[in-house]
C-alpha cells in the first residue's frame, strides 16, 4: 500500500495523518497558485519562469500523491515542502506585488464601473 492508500489508511486520530493532510493540502495550494498566475509576471518580478515553478510544484505534490508524505523519512516530502514555503512565502508576494493582488493583472480597487 503506497501513495494515497498509505495516507488514507492511517487512523484519523493520528497527528501524523494530519500532517500528512495539511502537507498536501499545502502543495496543491501553491501549486493552483502558481498554474493561476500570469506567466510575464514571473520574468517582470525576476524569479523562475511559470514553467519552472510548475515543474517544481507539481512533482512535488505527485511524489507525495504516488509514495505518501511520509516527511519523517522521505527527501523528496521535505525538498518538495520546501520548494512550496519558498514559492509561497518569496514568490507568490512579489508576484502579487507586481499585478495588483490579482493573478490576471489589473488594479485590486476596480470596480464594476472602473477603479475607484
Amino acid at each position: 500500500m503506497t501513495g494515497v492508500f498509505q495516507i488514507l489508511a492511517f487512523s484519523y486520530l493520528n497527528p501524523f495523518w494530519w500532517m500528512a493532510v495539511a502537507i498536501l493540502g499545502y502543495k496543491f495550494f501553491a501549486l493552483i497558485d502558481a498554474a493561476t498566475r500570469r506567466e510575464d509576471a514571473y520574468r517582470a518580478a525576476d524569479k523562475k519562469t511559470k514553467g519552472f515553478w510548475l515543474a517544481v510544484l507539481g512533482i512535488s505534490f505527485g511524489w507525495d500523491l504516488l509514495f505518501g508524505a511520509n516527511f519523517l523519512g522521505s527527501i523528496g516530502t521535505l525538498a518538495g515542502l520546501v520548494a512550496s514555503i519558498v514559492y509561497v512565502v518569496d514568490v507568490r508576494p512579489a508576484i502579487k506585488a507586481l499585478t495588483g493582488g490579482s493573478g490576471h493583472g489589473g488594479r485590486s480597487n476596480t470596480g464594476p464601473y472602473g477603479p475607484w
